[in-house]
């Protein structure tokens, strides 16, 4: 815990005591943790532990177990390839394929700049519309190969214009 900031321990802490009254509340903390941080290393998982009673090892178990949440940062928009079983059989290996070969990078990881990174999605709800790809919650339907440069140029654009 000695490379958490003080400032970082006392949020965390705030967040815990919110839901101190709860039977269960370790999903609920995680889920506000990741909200305020984006990830949850594992000496926040320590600190959630000491404030909490519950083992390390039950902490670690539900953030690597659950895909939304992650023990390293993440890029500034996620993009999530949708590989359940429509998008899949449309394609979506592909778009995932191109994805990767553009940014350098493998699913899970992020770009060096910190801009994006790639995440595989097991079912987005969004069959009709397959193959779906979402960034940071915005879903783009029936996405081709040919799309993959766009999506990313759209976003690499607005980071142009903000600075």
């Amino acid at each position: 815990m000695a490379h958490l900031q003080s400032s970082a321990v006392a949020q965390i802490t705030k967040i815990v005591e919110r839901y101190k009254d709860e039977p269960t509340p370790l999903m609920m903390i995680l889920e506000d943790v990741q909200k305020e941080y984006g990830y949850i290393p594992l000496e926040v998982q320590e600190l959630i532990s000491d404030l909490t009673d519950i083992p390390v090892s039950e902490i670690y178990g539900v953030v690597t177990f659950y895909s939304f949440f992650s023990l390293t940062p993440k890029g500034k928009y996620v993009i999530g390839v949708c590989l359940g079983t429509a998008c899949y059989v449309k394609g979506a290996q592909l778009i995932l394929d191109k994805f990767c070969e553009i940014l350098k990078i493998k699913p899970g990881e992020t770009t060096p700049d910190g801009l994006f990174t790639i995440d595989v999605l097991r079912c987005i709800g969004a069959c009709a519309i397959a193959p779906a790809v979402s960034v940071n919650g915005k879903v783009y339907p029936q996405v081709k190969v040919d799309n993959v440069i766009k999506i990313i140029n759209t976003y690499e654009h607005k980071e142009m214009e903000a600075q």
